[in-house]
């Protein structure tokens, strides 16, 4: 045993050793030797075979050194059986034995390729040498003839030859080279094949071994099998008996089920139909409502239209009005103007005078109505005021007690009030009036003679000033003044300000010479000097405290802080301070930096009023002032506390407080303190508001008084910065305006400001506003007002409550709480002061009184919400104030004292500290029966009052306790549930309502639950919140066919139970489903998931104790037998079921096929298309509406700009430009108005109607493509029935729905249909899957483009499915991985092979969808006539180098476009080597019918062809025709061309095949007939013969030899005469002849008639164009034996252009008839 696997261990080590010398390489291709894959198929190697030689030597190794230990492992007691190892050697040699034969196999293939090769090369060898051979000799023949230029051209050839012949020699050593390496190799791989013979026929033996032993292990596992199933069909039979025994039951069962189905279904029926008549009333009234919403709606709209329309009428008449007046305006100014030049006045400054004062007038009339209309609104409100506040104080007189105000002042301020109401209505006489209209036409008048910059100033000037009256009449009445006065406050400085800088103005000629101020930066010495060049000490004069009549004086020190030497020089003060004020002060000259100089002020008050204003300087560094403050005596008073709160303290004590009331003015005044109930700290606010308003208007129209008198003055004064800032004092007070109106506006107390500025109401009158106001609307005043008048009692005032207050003086003021009943005391206190500026002081007083030393801390105790039967526990806190300890005792009503306990009840609390007692509270059902007066049944309130007993102490302390009381209880809807029938595979659902009707949330929970039943949601554990419901699922699956009763018990958090009683019958039916939920994976729109299941029919036996039968709950077993089932699907639904109707025996299933195909809606399609139509509609107006608008706004600016350029370019120097005219305004605004295009409301474009819409439209297209893009993913959800009945299926119709035996044995199935976007979708073609090729001619190639695109976020992989290989159609480019948005275009093609329909369908995959495409077409025959049925095209003779055409015609009867070629044999391939001297000779042809077919004759010298075809190849539209042109084109003469014409399909098919034939002469005769004599030379020399010309010309031609063999017949011992023609033809050509005619003529007739041969005519003339014909007659002498050859040679002579000269050779002969019938001729 050893010697043999040492054998082949070294057997094993030789393969190796000889595949890694000799590795497995193919050096041929498939294309040289023409196999299409067969041979790669049988070279193909294993991927699993080492292909390395060292890799085979070490497994080889490996496999030795296992078999060897297995072997001595082994003693030789083997029993048949092999191991791993042995048959994993096996293996591994076969393995090698293969690939030894497959290297065996490559090298002979090699070999035979080689030996091929060198066969061929041989063979080309030969053939070179001959080919020289004859060039060789052609060679020396042409030397012999002296032909020069072809022995070039034959060397040249001979030379090619040599050279061709050299390669292919070098080839062929080469190529034996390699044949012997080959056949080496192979006689080297043969002895090892050899040497592995015996390791060959031992593996052989192995393999069928183990061939046997597999065979012996496949008998042994069918035994096995066979008896699994034995065994499998004995349980079975057992079962089946189970099944039996139940079966009785549900048939019992079954009818009591029916019946009740019955009745239950009869009243759900009967609910069912109320409901839907509800819905159906419901949804009436609610399209009534909405129809009459519509209509209003509608109504609405047309009045707006209406109305709208009517506003822009009247618009335009308005415009055309205001055109018309501005016109009849110009052609006045425009006569005026006229009339004031031919007057010679300007007329320009007249006419903008004129019109100042117009507007001036104009604008004061304007202001006066408007004054005097507002004046009248404020009366008419003032007195509805006073009217309101007189009713309520009779309504309310007991809230406001009177006031203090004395009564003489509330009637002097009454009868004041109509005073000046009347003055506010007129507030400027006539005679005022026309005294100021004067002086103003005087002002105009005077400055007519002045320049036009003064007009201008003096009009600014006007403008200011009836803008400070318009500012001082403002603001209207309503507001609470809070920023209006403010604003008027700061009204006189700006006008000091603009009086000081007209000042600087007016002044500024004072300077001295060359030192003007400086301006902008100023720069000194390299530093930029900023704020005033000198600074005052003190900072401000103030005289403080003055008194009218005195004197008083002040130095004032001016220090120079600028960098540099300057000067001082004052101008003045202020117009406020010129009566009062005076200045000490002489100019020092220049000053230095840092150097001071003195300045004295005299101040001698005239009235007593805060004055102030500045001292006005100007430096070189520019203007600068010194503030000036007078202060007249003042009070400022003050108090040292505004409340004062005294706490807590029994009843009867007594407590005082001090205030300090304290002046800190130079000016006394008298004091008196006064009690109030209500609030009046608002009350003086407003008051003090009131009267700073009125102050500030007051000091308003006085500097109105000195400003309208300063304007006459400056009317001569030059232009400056000051008219600059008055004009910007202007502005600000116009912008200013709106402001306090606004703020007014948002005001709500309005009144008391209104009678002030007025000056004709007084204070009392805003109070009584005020409190009208409080009336109205004042909760918080209301309540503070409504306060017990005996908490007032309690706290009164000291001795002191009136007096005065000096100078610098304090006073204290005392209040005293004395309480007297318990609880909280207020009262406010007013300090009034009889000087009218000092506002009232408010001082608030608390104070709170306690009736006993004992009180409960929280006297009423909330213990929130309770229920029944439940203990609830408090803490009672009882405090004590005592300084002695004392005894408490709690007491409990007698109707609680079931229910309430407090512990302990008897305590003893100790002096100023706390007792704790507990309070228990357990509410019973008899609560409502025990303490009806203090438990309200209805709402569950409990209120109880209960009292602490103090010893010694008669009046108890009372305490209440407050507690909702509440049930318990959780309540079910109904009482029992009552499931119905349930199958055994499907589950039933109902719900039942649970309502905690406490007040409290409860937990609850339900335990105890059956197996067969779930409770949802949460497992049945939730918590239900104060009076609310939840819905309860219960959820029963019945395990087996049965009657089921049952209790559901619901435990609430407290441990109470709430039963629930439940019943259910379980039906089993006969059928059921292998999978009754499929769940579907996320599927993409365009694609399908599929799923299988079985219908199983398992009723095989009627013994219910073998196995459960089919039965309803306790009836009889159903009968065993085939079963009927159907499925019923939703129409137009995702889902279908293959197939859907079906019948399934006992112990059998029926497979069925669900497919679920998510698509979108086809409505929901052509509604997305319609909403992306008026999209697009909408953004298209958009854009004409922002093009429209841009369009008006340049058009606009254009008219704007042609109106400037309209006015004076170049006005004159120092003038400035009046404002444009109210005129032109206007006209530019309704040029504008007319340039700018309002949007059009109504648009042409009306939305289509989705049914519109065609399914294969581009908007179509659209609108799926965006419900693809924005494809939401939704999730669906099938209940599918499928009904069960018993019998056979009707023979009419077997797809018919059988009819259900039992609706309770119905089956259901629940498909779960997730639907999400395609990663996937066809962007071409209107997103269709379907590619259709119509009609294609069979043999022609059809390519069409797919577009697919990548809409999801990720990158896809694509691969396609397999096509047909030997189908039509083809997937021409390969699939590559696309990115997020990416397209790729797919190339398919179809070329049908036969005339039928096709249709495939390929798949594109990608990881998460598959896109179906379905290919169709349809294969036609293509059919195609010619006019020319073939055979043979004679073009006949013509000159060389001119041509002659043929036509014939192409007709397409198919129905589709057929393309074709024209194939010229010439130009094809491999007809090259076939004509020219490979040609075989027409005299060697055997009969006449080779040489009408013969081949592609002469051709021409220059390469092209000499027939051409136009055109040679298009298509040809159904039933049109093509004319097909060929042309004949010699280039030199010869009689032999010849060529081949093919009509070719695109199929390959042929049309039609012709013969071309022409010959040309050089000269215009020639000679037909005859007999061929040798091979035309010109098809021997391809080349011309440059010297055959010159060789004519020095010797004359040879005659040209005819042959013309004629036949006779000896028949029956006479000789019938042969007849042969020869003609003779004129050529027809273009090119200019001498001589356009041929003559003929025979010579040596005589000899021909001795030979008995007759040639008629012997002479002749040919005309041009025409053919003459000769006719030879022999007629056989008498004494010719038969058989003998008669012959004779005769000249003839043929006369053109040149003249030739023919050898005809007459040869006769005479034969028997019997020898050749069919030359009798």
């Amino acid at each position: 045993m050893d010697v043999p696997a040492r054998d082949s261990s070294s057997e094993e080590v030789s393969i190796s050793s000889f595949h890694s010398e000799y590795p497995p390489v193919d050096t041929w291709k498939d294309e040289e030797t023409g196999d299409e894959g067969t041979r790669a198929e049988t070279f193909r190697e294993d991927p699993a075979q080492p292909t390395d030689a060292a890799e085979l030597s070490l497994e080889l190794d490996a496999t030795n050194c296992v078999d060897n230990d297995d072997d001595l492992g082994e003693d030789g007691g083997r029993s048949g059986k092999k191991s791993y190892a042995e048959t994993a050697r096996m293996f591994k040699l076969r393995r090698n034995l293969d690939q030894l034969d497959c290297f065996h196999r490559q090298k002979e293939h090699n070999v035979l390729k080689a030996r091929e090769e060198l066969k061929v090369c041989r063979l080309h060898i030969s053939e070179l040498e001959r080919q020289r051979a004859r060039v060789e000799e052609e060679i020396e023949q042409q030397k012999e003839d002296d032909n020069s230029a072809a022995v070039f051209r034959l060397r040249a050839q001979h030379k090619r030859l040599c050279q061709e012949l050299q390669q292919e020699e070098e080839l062929e050593s080469h190529v034996a080279t390699t044949l012997r390496e080959h056949e080496l190799e192979m006689c080297q791989v043969e002895v090892e094949m050899g040497r592995f013979s015996l390791l060959r026929v031992e593996v052989q033996e192995e393999e069928q071994a183990y061939q046997a032993l597999q065979a012996q292990r496949g008998e042994a596992r069918l035994q096995k099998e066979y008896t699994s199933t034995q065994s499998l069909q004995l349980r079975t039979q057992c079962l089946k008996a189970r099944q039996a025994a139940t079966q009785k039951e549900e048939e019992t069962d079954y009818q009591r089920t029916t019946e009740l189905a019955q009745a239950s279904r009869q009243k759900a029926a009967l609910y069912l139909k109320e409901t839907i008549n509800r819905m159906h009333r419901e949804e009436a009234e609610n399209e009534q409502q909405n129809r009459g919403l519509r209509q209003k709606r509608m109504q609405a709209v047309l009045s707006l239209k209406a109305n709208i329309a009517c506003t822009q009428e009247s618009l335009r008449a308005q415009q055309t009005r205001a055109r018309a007046q501005a016109w009849r305006q110009e052609e006045e100014e425009r006569q005026l103007r006229e009339s004031l030049q031919t007057q010679g006045i300007n007329s320009t400054k007249y006419m903008y005078q004129q019109k100042k004062l117009q507007e001036f007038h104009r604008k004061k009339e304007e202001f006066q109505e408007k004054q005097k209309s507002k004046r009248v609104e404020i009366v008419s409100k003032l007195l509805l005021e006073e009217e309101l506040l007189e009713r309520r104080k009779r309504h309310h007189a007991l809230l406001f007690p009177p006031t203090q105000v004395s009564r003489g002042e509330r009637m002097a301020g009454q009868e004041r009030s109509p005073e000046k109401l009347h003055q506010s209505l007129d507030p400027q006489p006539a005679g005022t009036k026309e005294e100021e209209r004067k002086r103003q036409d005087t002002v105009f008048s005077d400055s007519s003679s002045s320049s036009e910059l003064s007009d201008q100033e003096e009009s600014m000037d006007l403008e200011e000033e009836q803008g400070l009256t318009d500012s001082l009449a403002q603001p209207e009445f309503t507001g609470l003044w809070d920023q209006t006065r403010q604003v008027h406050q700061s009204t006189p400085n700006e006008d000091a300000k603009s009086l000081q800088s007209r000042a600087e103005r007016r002044d500024m000629s004072l300077l001295p010479v060359g030192k003007q101020p400086v301006a902008g930066k100023r720069v000194i010495q390299g530093k930029e000097f900023k704020g005033s060049p000198f600074i005052s000490k003190p900072e401000i004069i103030l005289f403080k405290d003055f008194d009218v009549g005195q004197v008083y004086k002040k130095k004032v020190t001016l220090t120079n802080v600028s960098y540099t030497t300057n000067y001082c020089k004052f101008l003045g003060v202020t117009m406020d301070l010129m009566d009062f004020i005076s200045i000490s002060f002489e100019p020092p000259g220049p000053i230095s930096a840092g150097m001071a100089c003195d300045m004295q002020v005299i101040f001698q008050p005239m009235m007593n009023k805060d004055l102030k204003g500045e001292v006005q300087f100007v430096s070189a560094a520019g203007p600068f002032s010194v503030p000036i403050r007078c202060t007249i005596k003042k009070c400022d008073l003050s108090v040292d506390i505004d409340l004062i709160v005294f706490g807590t303290h029994v009843v009867g004590q007594t407590i005082s407080r001090a205030i300090t009331l304290t002046n800190k003015g130079a000016l006394g005044t008298c004091f008196t303190l006064v009690s109030s109930p209500c609030p009046s700290l608002a009350q003086s606010q407003l008051q003090a508001q009131t009267h700073a308003l009125s102050e500030a208007s007051s000091a308003s129209t006085e500097l109105s008084q000195e400003r309208s008198t300063s304007i006459a003055a400056a009317s001569d004064s030059q232009e400056s910065p000051a008219s600059r800032e008055s004009g910007e004092l202007k502005s600000e007070r116009k912008s200013q305006e709106p402001l306090l109106v606004s703020d007014s506006k948002q005001s709500g107390a309005q009144t008391p400001a209104v009678l002030e500025t007025l000056g004709g109401v007084e204070a009392a009158s805003g109070r009584r506003s005020l409190a009208s106001e409080q009336q109205e609307g004042g909760p918080a005043l209301k309540a503070s007002t409504e306060e017990p008048s005996d908490s007032s009692s309690d706290i009164t005032i000291g001795e002191v409550r009136e007096g005065e207050v000096g100078p610098f003086e304090s006073v204290k003021l005392e209040i005293v709480f004395t309480p007297t009943v318990p609880g909280e005391a207020k009262l406010d206190f007013h300090i009034k002061f009889s000087d009218p500026t000092c506002e009232p002081i408010s001082i608030g007083v608390r104070g709170t009184a306690v009736c006993v030393p004992v009180w409960v801390a929280q006297p009423s105790i909330v213990l929130k919400i309770c229920m029944f039967d439940r203990l609830y526990q408090d803490s009672i806190v009882v405090q004590s104030r005592a300084s002695t300890a004392l005894r408490l005792t709690f007491k409990v009503c007698p109707e609680l004292r079931n229910h309430m306990e407090i512990l302990p009840k008897t305590g003893y609390i100790q002096a100023r500290s706390s007792f704790n007692a507990k309070l228990k509270f357990l509410p019973r059902r008899s609560l409502f029966e025990d303490a009806k007066t203090f438990f309200d049944s209805e709402t569950g309130v409990l209120e109880v009052p209960l009292t602490v007993q103090v010893a010694d102490q008669v009046r108890p302390v009372p305490f209440t306790v407050h507690a909702v009381i509440t049930s318990s209880d959780l309540c079910f809807d109904r009482t029992e549930v009552d499931f119905g029938y349930c199958s055994i595979y499907e589950s039933v659902k109902t719900s039942v309502r649970l309502t905690n009707l406490t007040l409290l949330p409860q937990d609850f929970g339900f335990l105890s639950i059956p197996q067969f039943v779930q409770v949802q949601p949460n497992d049945g554990f939730g918590t239900l919140l104060p009076l609310e419901t939840l819905e309860v699922d219960l959820i029963f699956s019945a395990k087996k066919a049965g009657e089921y009763s049952f209790q559901l018990n619901c435990k609430s958090g407290i441990n109470r139970d709430f039963p629930l009683s439940c019943r259910a019958v379980g039906v089993h039916p006969p059928l059921e489903l292998s999978h009754s939920l499929v769940q579907f994976g996320a599927t993409a729109v365009g694609d399908c998931s599929t799923a299988v299941l079985h219908v199983v029919n398992a009723h095989t036996s009627l013994n219910e104790f073998t196995h459960p039968v089919p039965r309803i709950g306790r009836d009889a077993v159903a009968p065993v037998g085939p079963r009927l089932f159907a499925f019923t699907p939703p129409e137009n639904s995702e889902i279908s079921l293959t197939p859907r109707t079906g019948k399934v025996l006992p112990g059998q299933r029926c497979l069925v096929q669900v497919t679920f195909r998510p698509r979108l809606c086809d409505q929901a399609i052509r509604e997305e298309a319609v909403r992306l139509l008026c999209r697009s509609e909408e953004l298209r107006l958009h854009e004409l509406e922002r093009v429209t608008k841009a369009e008006g706004n340049r058009k606009g600016g254009e008219q704007e700009g042609l109106c400037k350029r309209e006015a004076p370019t170049a006005p004159q120097k120092g003038k400035k430009l009046p404002p444009p005219r109210p005129q032109a305004k206007q006209t530019l605004k309704e040029k504008i108005s007319k340039v700018s295009i309002s949007p059009k409301t109504d648009s042409p474009f009306r939305a289509p109607n989705p049914a519109d819409i065609q399914s294969g439209s581009e908007e179509y297209a659209v609108g799926r493509a965006s419900l693809l893009h924005s494809f939401p993913e939704h999730y669906s959800r099938y209940v599918i029935p499928c009904f069960v009945s018993d019998g056979e299926p009707p023979q009419s119709d077997p797809q018919a729905q059988p009819s259900c035996s039992s609706p309770l044995n119905t089956l259901y199935l629940e498909l779960h249909c997730p639907a999400v976007r395609p990663p996937l979708v066809v962007a071409s073609s209107n997103g269709q899957t379907t590619i259709n090729y119509h009609q294609v001619a069979v043999g022609q190639k059809v390519v069409k483009k797919l577009t697919v695109q990548n809409i999801s976020q990720e990158a896809l992989e694509l691969r396609s499915s397999v096509l047909d290989l030997s189908g039509p159609f083809s997937l021409l480019n390969a699939l590559r991985r696309l990115g997020p948005g990416a397209t790729h275009t797919l190339l398919l093609a179809f070329s049908p092979a036969l005339g039928k329909r096709y249709r495939e369908t390929v798949e594109i995959h990608s990881p998460n969808m598959t896109l179906e495409i379905t290919l169709c077409g349809v294969g036609v025959d293509p059919l195609l006539t010619s006019s020319h049925q073939g055979g043979l095209m004679d073009f006949g003779y013509m000159l060389e180098k001119e041509k002659a055409s043929q036509v014939f015609k192409l007709q397409n009867t198919s129905s589709l476009a057929v393309r074709f070629s024209v194939l010229l044999h010439s130009l094809s391939l491999g007809c090259k080597a076939l004509s020219g001297a490979d040609s075989f000779p027409a005299l060697l042809s055997p009969g006449p019918e080779e040489q009408t077919h013969s081949t592609v004759g002469t051709q021409n010298y220059s390469g092209q062809s000499v027939f051409n075809v136009t055109p040679i190849e298009g298509t040809i539209a159904p039933g049109k025709s093509q004319d097909i042109t060929v042309t004949f084109l010699p280039d030199h003469e010869s009689l032999h061309y010849s060529d081949i014409l093919k009509v070719e399909l695109m199929n390959k098919s042929t049309v039609c095949v012709m013969v071309l034939k022409g010959a040309a002469r050089s000269h215009i005769m020639y000679l037909c007939g005859g007999d061929p004599l040798a091979v035309p030379t010109d098809a021997v020399h391809p080349l011309p013969a440059s010297g055959d010309s010159e060789h004519t010309v020095d010797c004359e031609k040879p005659p040209l030899p005819v042959l013309l063999t004629l036949r006779g017949v000896y028949r029956e011992g006479a000789m019938s005469p042969a007849a042969r023609e020869l003609e003779v033809g004129c050529i027809c050509s273009t090119q200019p002849m001498a001589k356009k005619n041929v003559e003929f003529s025979w010579e040596g007739l005589q000899t021909l008639q001795q030979r008995g041969f007759t040639v008629e005519p012997t002479r002749g003339t040919v005309d041009a164009g025409h053919r003459r014909t000769i006719t030879v007659i022999w007629t056989p002498p008498c004494g010719l034996k038969p058989n003998e050859v008669v012959q004779v040679c005769a000249p003839l002579t043929l006369r053109g252009d040149e003249t030739e000269v023919y050898s005809v050779t007459l040869l006769a002969l005479a034969s028997r008839a019997s020898q050749d019938p069919s030359h009798t001729n």
